[in-house]
């Protein structure tokens, strides 16, 4: 059992040494991305929605593509390093393009959960509807800024 629990423990850090400033984010989304997948299958029920093994499989893979978006953002960033060096320029990017993505799809799926509790029944409190929003609109005009 202790020689499981080192395994996990250098695996966890080796990932976050690898992910560096996006292993707060990545780790925010896998959590949130099991919250929703949970509140999904809970709210199918109260939407009529049949629960079966082939929308299940197609909302992992749905999850697991938002973490090939992350990965896409980081290949992204880490070839912007490299051409801002090869043209000379002293840009520090330190995965923005991968924080942003991350970000916005953490917004989605904030509000995706809330809609799942909602839908179960649970009431709301109206400002965590509007600062997932918010939070959505604010990555989505990061990036704008940053491609403009």
């Amino acid at each position: 059992m202790a020689k499981m629990k080192a395994w996990f423990i250098a695996a966890g850090a080796a990932l976050s040494g690898w992910l560096g400033i996006l292993a707060v984010p990545m780790a925010i989304l896998v959590i949130s991305n099991i919250i929703d997948y949970a509140t999904g299958i809970a709210a199918a029920k109260y939407r009529g929605n049949e629960v079966n093994s082939s929308a299940g499989l197609r909302g992992i893979v749905k999850k697991i593509c938002m973490w090939l978006l992350v990965a896409v953002g980081m290949l992204m960033d880490s070839l912007l390093a490299h051409a801002t060096v090869l043209i000379v320029l002293d840009v520090e990017t330190h995965f923005v393009i991968a924080s942003v993505a991350a970000l916005w799809l953490i917004a989605n799926e904030f509000i995706s959960i809330l809609e799942n509790i909602n839908d179960i029944g649970t009431p709301l409190p109206p400002f965590l509807m509007k600062m997932a929003l918010s939070i959505k609109s604010q990555a989505e005009k990061q990036a704008d800024i940053k491609t403009k």
